[in-house]
């Protein structure tokens, strides 16, 4: 551990986690359908102008960063073209998209799947941007953002922590207490249920989020290394460590909201504005739902409870987000001279105004306005012997979307069936991680 210069203190980053190998290009799009191109252009660059391809198409993330890059059109003189989609579709559209006529710049993720798509060469090294910008982030950053070839990829702009939110007047008003152990997660799901609420909100319809609940209950109850051993390959999908993880989670499927494979997830977070439901996993983006002011300020959370006291609560999810160059950007100087900007505190200070549900990557952003949530989601972050990204960011993307996504929403409709799912989900995994 070590103390950053603003005062957090972050976990020194694993090698396995962050920089493990990527593995074989080819193996890149496989199973990823090939849909068209997100956005780009092959029309002749204007000096004026970087264009941005975004993921952020909901409401409160659009516009925070619509007004990073105002700011930036403000200071250089440059202005953003940004072209949004759905964050979905942008994620499965994203090798066909980079393989194509990218825009310049393009909003992705840290770790593994930011190495995977430097490795195939589908992304411009910006070693020079981090001679500018390096001072502002520490070093657990700094390896999130490096390729495989220990070069940069990545411009970091926040991260947030996975949690299990609550209503802190729910609590209040039933009695309830913060789990720490399972057993006390069990009993304050029954109870919940008794009082006639939903004990968990649920949506999966998008397939990712059931990814999160895989992740907490495993590295709960397997620990950090048997967990990214998992994720990149290593660890096998029949071994009882993992049937362990299903059948916990099993245990807890009974109080998840019903019809999650049907519900979005931002459905399933207005159950909890509505005190319909007693709690709800998810990362701190959550809040963005709680459009009401004294709804957010009711808002609380607390770490996925402790399964095995040798592993306790010691590992936190803690994603983080920012941008990448495309491999041929058609304004590449001014490509430079926006991801200098948005590794500057001040770009994350704006884009933290309008989205106070996550926390700056830099250590030299003003923290100063930090709202209650977004100090205790710091300091979780800080205190973390170990930090993971998230199953879709830990692992292969094309091993993440057309094997575990299915996977889990077939466990989650059919919970019985789970020692024939995980021998499929082996079975798959060699074949996609034998590509490499």
């Amino acid at each position: 551990m070590r103390r950053t210069p603003s005062g957090l203190t972050l976990p020194g980053p694993s090698r396995r986690t962050l920089l493990r190998g990527v593995g074989g290009a080819a193996a890149l799009g496989a199973g990823i359908p090939l849909l068209s191109a997100c956005g780009g252009s092959g029309a002749a660059a204007d000096p004026k102008t970087v264009t941005l391809g975004s993921k952020a198409s909901d409401p409160v993330p659009k516009k925070a960063y619509a007004d990073v890059y105002a700011a930036f059109r403000k200071q250089s003189g440059l202005t953003v073209d940004v072209n949004t989609k759905d964050s979905n579709t942008f994620q499965e559209q994203i090798n066909s998209y980079l393989q194509g006529t990218p825009d310049d710049v393009f909003t992705w993720f840290a770790g593994y799947r930011m190495q995977f798509f430097a490795a195939k060469g589908l992304a411009t090294p910006i070693d020079d941007v981090w001679q500018k910008i390096g001072g502002n982030f520490p070093d657990a950053m700094k390896a999130l953002s490096k390729g495989e070839d220990g070069k940069y990829y990545l411009v970091p702009l926040y991260t947030y922590p996975w949690a299990i939110f609550y209503r802190k007047s729910v609590f209040a008003e039933k009695g309830y207490e913060v789990p720490t152990t399972w057993d006390d997660f069990i009993a304050l799901c029954k109870r919940m249920q008794k009082d006639g609420l939903v004990p968990i909100a649920f949506g999966d319809k998008d397939a990712w989020p059931a990814l999160g609940t895989f992740d907490q209950i495993n590295f709960r109850k397997n620990g950090y290394d048997f967990h990214v051993d998992l994720m990149a390959g290593k660890a096998s999908w029949t071994d009882a460590k993992v049937r362990a993880t299903f059948d916990l989670w099993a245990e807890i499927l009974p109080y998840h909201q019903e019809g999650a494979i049907g519900r979005t997830w931002q459905d399933a977070a207005q159950t909890l504005v509505s005190k319909k439901a007693g709690m709800y996993l998810l990362g701190t983006f959550v809040a963005q739902q709680f459009t009401n002011e004294a709804d957010l300020a009711d808002l609380d959370f607390f770490a996925f409870p402790e399964i095995d006291p040798a592993y306790g609560q010691e590992t936190v999810e803690a994603p983080t987000d920012g941008f990448m160059m495309s491999r041929s950007p058609k304004n590449k100087a001014g490509s430079v001279e926006l991801m200098e900007y948005l590794g500057s505190p001040a770009a994350e200070e704006i884009y933290l105004k309008s989205d106070p549900s996550v926390v700056a990557a830099s250590t030299k952003a003003d923290t100063s306005s930090y709202t209650p949530l977004q100090k205790k989601a710091y300091e979780m972050i800080g205190a973390a012997k170990n930090l993971t990204q998230f199953m879709d960011r830990d692992s292969r993307p094309d091993f993440t979307s057309t094997v575990m996504q299915p996977a889990l929403q077939k466990f989650i409709r059919d919970p019985k069936g789970v020692d024939g799912l995980l021998s499929s989900i082996e079975r798959q995994k060699k074949t996609i991680f034998a590509s490499s």
